[in-house]
Parts: C-alpha cells; sequence; structure tokens
C-alpha cells in the first residue's frame, strides 16, 4: 500500500466514530520487530500547543513494551473490511503468538523509525509527551472504577504528539 503526507489540517474525520465504532489499531516498534493492538479509547485534540492523540494501553499489553522501549508508535484506521483482523489484534497477544501479524492478515509499514499497518486508510505518526497511570482515587465516578477495572489493572494514559499524517493513495 502507498501513502501520501497530508496536512493535519486537511483531516476530516469524525473522532467519536473512528475511535470507538471503527476502532484503531495501536502499532509500535521498528523494521525488525512490532507489535499492534486494537483500541477503542482515545482521543484527539490540542495539548501544549500540539496536535496531541491521547491513547490507553493496559500494563500487561505487549504494545506497551514497545511503545515505552521507542516513544514513538502510530494509530492506524482501517476499513470495515478488516473487522476480523481488528477482532484478532484485539485478543491475540504477540507474547503468544508466533507472527501476530499474520494472524491477522496484516502487515507492518515502516515509517519514520517505527510501524504502522499497511492496509490502513489513515495513519497518525505519533512521538510520546507524557504518559501516567491511571489511579483508583482519582476516579470522581467510582463506577467506573468499579465496571471497568474489576482486576485492579489500569491503563496508563499516553499523549503523543502528532507529527505525521499518512492516507492511503487513491
Amino acid at each position: 500500500m502507498a501513502f501520501q503526507e497530508i496536512a493535519i489540517e486537511s483531516l476530516v474525520c469524525n473522532p467519536f466514530t473512528k475511535i470507538s465504532k471503527e476502532w484503531m489499531l495501536i502499532t509500535a516498534g521498528d523494521e525488525e520487530r512490532s507489535n499492534t493492538m486494537t483500541a477503542s479509547w482515545g482521543g484527539l485534540g490540542i495539548m501544549w500547543g500540539k496536535n496531541i492523540a491521547t491513547v490507553y494501553i493496559r500494563p500487561q499489553r505487549y504494545t506497551k513494551e514497545f511503545v515505552d522501549a521507542n516513544g514513538t508508535f502510530t494509530i492506524s484506521f482501517l476499513s470495515e473490511e478488516y473487522r476480523k483482523a481488528l477482532n484478532v489484534c484485539g485478543t491475540v497477544s504477540g507474547k503468544d503468538v508466533e507472527d501476530k501479524w499474520q494472524e491477522a492478515g496484516l502487515h507492518p509499514y515502516p515509517v519514520d523509525g517505527t510501524a504502522a499497518v499497511a492496509e490502513a486508510d489513515l495513519v497518525l505518526v505519533c512521538k510520546t509527551q507524557y504518559h501516567q497511570e491511571m489511579k483508583p482515587e482519582c476516579f470522581d465516578v467510582t463506577e467506573n472504577d468499579e465496571k471497568w477495572y474489576p482486576q485492579k489493572d489500569y491503563h496508563i494514559m499516553y499523549m503523543a504528539e502528532i507529527v505525521k499524517v499518512l492516507k492511503k493513495s487513491e
């Protein structure tokens, strides 16, 4: 798949639909080793005068190791035809299979020292700026803690500058 870089100001999408309904793949690593995971929680906005993507990764997710080691990651959005692959990437750990990419029927796409998903329609290349573990004492609505964290495996929030936007070439 070929991509073209576009200006972030020309990006037209509904982040609520893109993230929560269509889902996204968070990918990190390099040309040699990478991992990807499905996510449906996150956000896009402005912080510190920068275009920021916010993603949430549980501590046990294998992709977290790659994000922490590299300080960069990508967010890839795929069309509905890849729903099965998104399900695989959300339920199969790269620690447990020989080749998660093959298992999902996807391919890594090297970009700027990290990896994205070659089959994506849209890729955001991100450089981490801040991360923090969510803490139970910070919940203003305790039912969110009880409902989403029965194992107390609190997400790590990553705020990352969107440094490049790639769109599938037509």
